[in-house]
């Protein structure tokens, strides 16, 4: 990373709103946190006056225990953004080129340039087939963010078998893999796991996560790691999160019929895209004469709903994502987008005029 090159790239942007007045379906985080945390988060003030011990013994062991590897692998960041940066940091160099999945979270390709690298991308469905050979990293998102893309367990382990072959460090992206019932890729030799604590339990700001690599990747990582890198009230946080197997499963059982049920009723006016994750992506351009992602961002915003245009994502240009969260506010969703139940209200906007099909009135 050099000054010319960080002063050369804009900022990629995000899903979440502000907007108190809006129900938030931009953003792919929780609804609901795990019970106790917030004792948890005042209770760490007293520790907070003084550094966090080094290493962070308690949050590596819970941390080893939630992913199933060992304590030596686990390298705690705050979040995981920056575990992702890490990793990128070590592997890439001025001119080499990693292979990246496209449409996917766009932080991988800004990181690869920052370090002066060039990204070579590949379809999400399609990356595991993808020749990693002559590259400096080969990255997976699974679940894949926008499209909720998985992948099992045995392809995961032959990509990076291949990837080890050619000597390119493996890293996934498991931001997600909380909502699923599928294992972690932690602790696999020749990959970099990255793990973000803040989306399954609900806490983006808290900014608590993890890398877990091993051998002289794992030890460059956790030498290169900067000392009282996360705050004390976010690895008491995360070591009490990590540990509500109820809450984990009750969540991973909620997103996966909600999704289901979802899925099914905007199916009838959109085209959606198979997930395994606890979001949905959307083609808005289906019926007949389309609509613009501009309107449709547009009509739910005026019925007290955020959704992400999704064309930011790279290949996507008539696409929207929109969370999954508990059923009420997936019915107020769904309304807002024209389906279900609640099509006949949604359809009628402020000034009492019908707009059965998406056109202008």
């Amino acid at each position: 990373m050099n000054l010319d090159t960080a002063l050369g790239l804009d900022r990629e942007p995000h899903g979440s709103s502000d907007d108190p007045d809006l129900l938030d379906f931009s953003a792919n985080t929780n609804p609901e946190v795990p019970p106790g945390v917030e004792a948890v988060y005042r209770e760490a003030f007293n520790d907070a006056r003084s550094y966090p011990t080094e290493p962070p013994a308690a949050f590596r062991e819970a941390a080893a225990e939630y992913v199933d590897c060992d304590l030596e692998a686990v390298v705690p960041t705050p979040g995981g953004l920056a575990a992702i940066r890490a990793a990128v940091a070590l592997a890439v160099d001025r001119g080499d080129t990693a292979l990246l999945p496209a449409p996917s979270f766009g932080e991988y390709a800004r990181e690869v340039r920052l370090q002066g690298g060039e990204p070579a991308f590949v379809a999400p469905d399609a990356v595991l087939d993808a020749d990693p050979a002559g590259h400096a990293l080969a990255v997976v998102c699974a679940p894949n963010n926008p499209t909720g893309t998985d992948y099992e367990r045995a392809d995961l382990e032959r990509f990076a078998a291949r990837c080890r072959a050619a000597d390119t460090p493996l890293l996934v992206d498991e931001a997600f893999r909380g909502f699923t019932d599928r294992p972690s890729l932690a602790g696999a030799e020749g990959v970099v796991v990255a793990r973000s604590l803040t989306k399954l339990f609900g806490l983006p700001g808290i900014r608590a996560g993890f890398a877990v690599a091993t051998g002289e990747f794992g030890a460059a990582l956790e030498n290169a790691r900067r000392p009282w890198n996360v705050s004390v009230p976010a690895l008491s946080t995360g070591v009490h999160c990590m540990r509500q197997e109820g809450f984990i499963n009750d969540t991973r059982d909620r997103v996966r019929a909600e999704r289901s049920r979802m899925a099914a009723a905007l199916a009838e006016r959109y085209d959606v895209t198979p997930s395994e994750a606890p979001f949905l992506l959307l083609d808005v351009g289906k019926e007949e004469g389309g609509r613009s992602v501009d309107r449709v961002v547009a009509d739910a915003r005026d019925r007290g709903v955020a959704v992400r245009d999704a064309t930011t994502f790279r290949g996507l240009d008539s696409h929207v994502r929109v969370a999954v969260r508990r059923p009420a506010e997936n019915d107020r969703l769904l309304a807002a987008l024209g389906v279900g139940d609640g099509a006949t209200t949604a359809g009628t906007n402020d000034a009492g005029a019908t707009d059965p099909g998406g056109e202008d009135v």
